[in-house]
């Protein structure tokens, strides 16, 4: 069976089991906040847990290594939708240790992508619409220091109100452990 039909044949007995209901909230989160973290798969139940959030508390944004690299991306965009029109009152901004956006080099997810069959010319027209694929694809090297310029990002953006606390934290993805980076009470 493929992935697709299991997902399908899975979701219709959720749906005629009513599953659903116990999942039942508003658009708007009971807690008040918005969290960018990372996509890592340890996280999906963890964080929450670790953070002791339901469905309906929180907003939930997610990426690669929780980054905030274009000012006026969709993850900057999404952050401010959730603080003018979700009633999201603070920002989290969580990443990960052991996380696979760190010391990933561009040149190695490039060499992928031709592996795969990507072209010098798509990449070519990259270069040309003014995305430099080095950068694009660049990680980071410290986790800490990746959290602190998110959250320089966030809080520093013209459009993010300025008493809107942003904080940063790493959590262990084994243990759940949470280090403060960044008390977004503190200015």
């Amino acid at each position: 069976m493929k992935l697709l039909e299991e997902i399908l044949n899975h979701n219709q007995q959720f749906v005629e089991e009513k599953k659903y209901e116990e999942f039942e909230t508003t658009k708007f989160p009971n807690k008040k906040m918005v969290i960018l973290t990372c996509m890592d798969t340890r996280l999906v139940e963890l964080l929450p847990k670790a953070l002791n959030v339901k469905n309906g508390d929180v907003k939930i944004i997610k990426n690669a290594g929780a980054l905030v690299t274009h000012p006026f991306g969709s993850i900057m965009r999404s952050i401010l939708i959730a603080v003018y029109q979700l009633q999201a009152k603070e920002v989290f901004v969580i990443g990960h240790h052991d996380c696979g956006m760190s010391g990933m080099k561009a040149d190695a997810v490039v060499s992928s992508m031709k592996e795969r069959g990507i072209t010098d010319d798509a990449l070519d027209t990259m270069t040309y619409s003014g995305i430099a694929a080095e950068d694009w694809l660049r990680g980071f090297e410290n986790v800490e220091d990746s959290v602190s310029h998110s959250v320089h990002m966030v809080k520093k953006h013209p459009l993010m109100p300025a008493d809107v606390p942003v904080h940063g934290l790493v959590i262990h993805p084994g243990t759940g452990k949470l280090d403060l980076v960044v008390d977004g009470y503190k200015g």
